[in-house]
């Protein structure tokens, strides 16, 4: 097995820019966003037949299918901007390909055909050898040595996949709390999470899964259309959310990916700080890449400073005073947990 490395945190801070600087690391294969595609379905406990396991890479996610059958896409969504054969109002988008093929390839319908006759043949294994196949199997096919998976909002999958890959390693990778939760405000994704949460405190559920018709009618007018197959998205895209709703939100994930990491070998865990990373490029990618287990090229290394962005550094700051400080308090304990960690 290839060397493996998680890149968990909340989102909304450089993480995307972080895929497309790896992905040009010549020995990275860059998964970009494949939990967030394939979620827990593609771990199911026991073993899986290689057909299985290819059904749920295969699988539509029906969450991000919804969102786009309401005009609701997220900027994340690769194969939206270039559609091939696959489209979520007829056929459904296949998991890997709106986010994780179209960033390793410009064929990525090619791709999918390609892995899914290989994939489909494979015996039965558990779901982490099918996973470590495929890694090595997509590794092989573009001539890399190096495998980093890198999710938005992936702090919660991190103790599932240390159990499946022990000898994983896992990189924290965060971003200034009012900034980062400012950026999620705006970002269609986050605002759907947020909505989706006051519904599950509002059923008093702790799973999607415990949902019931009863709990749904119970629901005001603006929520309820949310778990429809299609809703307008004025409902997510116009609604007033406080500010501090997402800074609460940083905190809880900040303050989870902290404690997750601090359960781990040293050798094993890693941090990656967004003002860092635009403050000291060549320092904080060198060590990346020394970490992850390839050599911090210097072509690679000069590339890498043309893909990140100083222009969003610093946007709460312009909020109005009283914003900006409901803001800084509801993402202070977060703020705490990492202080506390460095």
């Amino acid at each position: 097995m290839r060397s493996l490395t998680f890149v968990i945190g909340t989102g909304r801070s450089g993480s995307t820019a972080l895929s497309r600087i790896l992905n040009a690391h010549p020995d990275v294969l860059s998964l970009n966003e494949f939990m967030a595609s394939v979620g827990d379905a593609a771990f199911p406990e026991g073993r899986v037949s290689g057909a299985e396991f290819w059904q749920a890479l295969f699988r539509p996610a029906p969450h991000f299918e919804r969102m786009i059958r309401s005009g609701l896409p997220m900027p994340e969504f690769l194969y939206t901007r270039r559609p091939g054969r696959y489209t979520a109002e007829t056929t459904g988008i296949p998991a890997l390909s709106l986010m994780v093929l179209p960033h390793l390839t410009d064929d990525p319908d090619g791709l999918l055909d390609e892995l899914g006759a290989a994939v489909a043949r494979w015996p039965e294994r558990t779901a982490a050898e099918q996973h470590r196949a495929l890694f090595d199997l997509l590794c092989a096919r573009f001539g890399r040595t190096a495998v980093v998976e890198r999710s938005g909002y992936s702090t919660g999958w991190a103790p599932g996949l240390r159990a499946a890959f022990p000898h994983a390693k896992f990189v924290h990778l965060f971003r200034d709390g009012p900034d980062c939760a400012l950026s999620m405000s705006r970002h269609p994704g986050y605002r759907t999470i947020s909505l989706l949460r006051e519904i599950k405190e509002r059923a008093g559920i702790g799973s999607f899964a415990d949902l019931t018709d009863e709990h749904v009618r119970a629901l005001p007018a603006d929520l309820a259309p949310l778990l429809s197959e299609r809703f307008d998205p004025a409902l997510v895209r116009d609604r007033a959310i406080p500010l501090r709703t997402f800074g609460t939100l940083w905190s809880e994930l900040v303050t989870e990916g902290t404690r997750f990491l601090a359960r781990l070998p040293a050798a094993q865990s890693g941090t990656l700080s967004y003002e860092n990373l635009l403050d000291h490029p060549d320092e904080e990618l060198t060590r990346l890449a020394e970490f992850i287990g390839v050599d911090p090229q210097p072509h690679w290394l000069r590339s890498a400073v043309a893909l990140l962005d100083h222009s969003r550094r610093g946007s709460a700051r312009r909020l109005p005073g009283t914003e900006l400080a409901e803001l800084t308090e509801s993402c202070a304990p977060g703020t705490r947990v990492l202080n506390a960690a460095r």
